[in-house]
């Protein structure tokens, strides 16, 4: 299955709602406690979510069976990406965390690979290999700060590998409960995994500021109301490397939003790196198009 054009459209928001959120991110916890502000977004977040789905009357409801399903689920692409990524946003810039975090199309394929055996198309290949260049190139004017900050990259390249685990896992899942109720309640899976780390590993907790309050209210209602149940509808209905592939300009318009929102000063390889993250995207949404039309 391909891209429609509303799939398109979903993908686009998604990109440009996700991307800014990674310098929005970066404000948030810059004075507060990691964990403690992705654990108040994320009650925000099933609050808007759930309201959401009682709109729409969507049930909540999950059939015995599938709850080992859910949970399942819920660990790789919830828990682990979650608790991860918002303590590495901590420790490294904005926009070098979105590029680190978006490493997780290539391990989406290197799982593939290694245990579902999975047969790669060449344009794939081509996107896969774009990708990698454009984020080596993007990281290779911030080589010190990495290895000064061994902790946080270390940190986003596990949260990177389990979201890729859990993408493939997601295609691959077989069951009936709807992306709204499986969202919800891998939402609320990960909530005691972020109370019980910020009450055993965090301090200085506090009424948010203003700026806090404002970024905690962009990642509940933007962040896990629409987009994560945006993602979980396309990672489930494309196959693995098409979803992961299709979000790799995300890191971008985080770096460039996080030169806008902070004031870091754009080089020379973030511009060669938005051709080759086109070039990436163009690999898995046009090329089978092309191939239709011949």
């Amino acid at each position: 299955m391909t891209l429609d054009r509303r799939g398109l459209t979903l993908l686009v928001i998604l990109t440009i709602a996700w991307g800014i959120n990674w310098p929005i991110m970066k404000l948030g916890v810059a004075h507060f406690p990691a964990m403690g502000f992705r654990l108040l977004g994320m009650v925000g977040g099933l609050v808007a979510l759930g309201l959401v789905l009682k709109v729409r009357g969507d049930s909540l409801h999950v059939p015995r069976q599938a709850w080992g399903m859910v949970l399942k689920l819920a660990i790789p692409n919830m828990v682990i990406w979650h608790l991860f990524a918002i303590c590495a946003v901590k420790m490294l810039s904005s926009g070098r965390a979105a590029i680190l975090g978006y490493t997780m199309p290539i391990w989406a394929v290197v799982w593939g690979l290694v245990i579902y055996r999975d047969r790669i198309a060449l344009s794939a290949w081509i996107g896969i290999a774009c990708a990698l260049t454009g984020t080596i190139l993007l990281l290779s004017g911030e080589i010190a700060a990495l290895t000064g900050s061994p902790a946080g990259t270390l940190m986003m390249l596990v949260a990177a590998a389990g979201w890729g685990f859990g993408t493939q896992q997601l295609k691959r899942s077989h069951t009936d409960v709807p992306i709204g109720p499986l969202t919800f309640w891998m939402l609320a899976i990960t909530l005691p995994f972020l109370g019980i780390g910020t009450l055993l590993f965090e301090t200085g907790w506090r009424m948010p500021s203003a700026i806090e309050w404002g970024a905690i209210a962009y990642n509940a209602v933007v962040v896990f109301a629409f987009c994560q149940l945006v993602w979980f509808m396309l990672a489930r209905s494309l196959p693995p490397v098409v979803s992961s592939l299709s979000i790799m300009f995300i890191p971008v318009v985080g770096v460039f939003s996080g030169m806008w929102l902070l004031g870091e000063t754009p080089h020379w390889q973030d511009y060669v790196a938005i051709v080759l993250m086109f070039a990436s995207l163009s690999s898995v949404m046009l090329a089978p198009l092309l191939r239709r039309r011949m």
